[in-house]
């Protein structure tokens, strides 16, 4: 666990932080070139991925915010200010999958807006967020945040007491979650780059991202702790949490999406 890469007096550069522009860099040139390869040029997916950028991290802020919103009550400035009321620069607190979402509804509007087909852009650009999601968990791994609950497995990882997994579980190992989301959206990522070699029918690409990453985030989260602000439902038997609602709509999407176009004809042919 490194929080903090480089300490420049009051600025700091965090691991999250640069974390989440290593991922958007790398995700934004995967799409590059990806739509070069399709004849659209680098300029379309490069506008498109700036908007992207932008939305994505409000919607991720937004979504934070509203379901922790006892941390904000007394002091709404630290919201969008740079600077906490604590003192600290910087702003911390967001909700991945708040920025999926978020993503998607910026690519629907663009689509709408430029007459573009909505899903033959999303299936040009979710492996890229497969590869987004997966370099960003690395990020959260080493600032500490996104842990797991306890675990005797080999692999659990003991967090440092001053970081908030070693105050929430000061004498345990934990399950790795970032890593394991890491891994599995990686692995998706591969998988749809291979699988998308061959002209696919519109919207399939995204459809089997959708199921896959619901179906790994929806697991991921049984192993995940969690604020009470997150939890929706919680017995000895089961546990909801938000972002458990949001991969199950995921998959269900995702399902729909891949038979409603098993029988279509790939990309390729049905533009002819």
């Amino acid at each position: 666990m490194i929080p903090i890469l480089f300490d420049f007096g009051p600025i700091s550069l965090h691991s999250y932080g640069l974390g989440m522009a290593v991922a958007f860099a790398v995700a934004i040139w995967v799409a590059v070139q990806r739509a070069k390869a399709r004849g659209l040029g680098g300029t379309f997916a490069l506008d498109l991925s700036v908007l992207i950028l932008i939305f994505s991290l409000i919607g991720a802020r937004a979504t934070y915010v509203i379901t922790h919103w006892d941390e904000f009550r007394e002091y709404p400035l630290d919201i969008v200010s740079p600077v906490q009321h604590t003192g600290q620069i910087g702003i911390s607190g967001l909700v991945l999958l708040g920025g999926v979402a978020a993503a998607f509804l910026t690519v629907y509007v663009f689509a709408r807006r430029k007459r573009k087909p909505f899903l033959s852009i999303t299936d040009l650009l979710i492996p890229s967020t497969a590869l987004g999601i997966a370099i960003g968990r690395l990020g959260c791994f080493l600032h500490g945040c996104c842990f797991g609950v306890p675990t005797g497995l080999p692999w659990g990882i003991h967090f440092p007491p001053d970081s908030l997994a070693g105050t929430v579980f000061p004498r345990a190992c934990v399950h790795p979650t970032q890593l394991y989301e890491a891994g599995y959206a990686l692995l998706i990522f591969v998988g749809l780059m291979i699988y998308d070699r061959r002209p696919r029918p519109v919207g399939r690409v995204t459809g089997l991202f959708l199921l896959g990453y619901g179906v790994g985030r929806y697991l991921n989260e049984q192993l995940r702790w969690y604020e009470h602000q997150m939890i929706l439902w919680n017995t000895d038997a089961f546990r909801l949490t938000f972002s458990q609602v949001l991969s199950l709509i995921m998959i269900v999407c995702g399902v729909a999406l891949v038979l409603w176009r098993w029988k279509s004809a790939p990309q390729g042919k049905a533009a002819k």
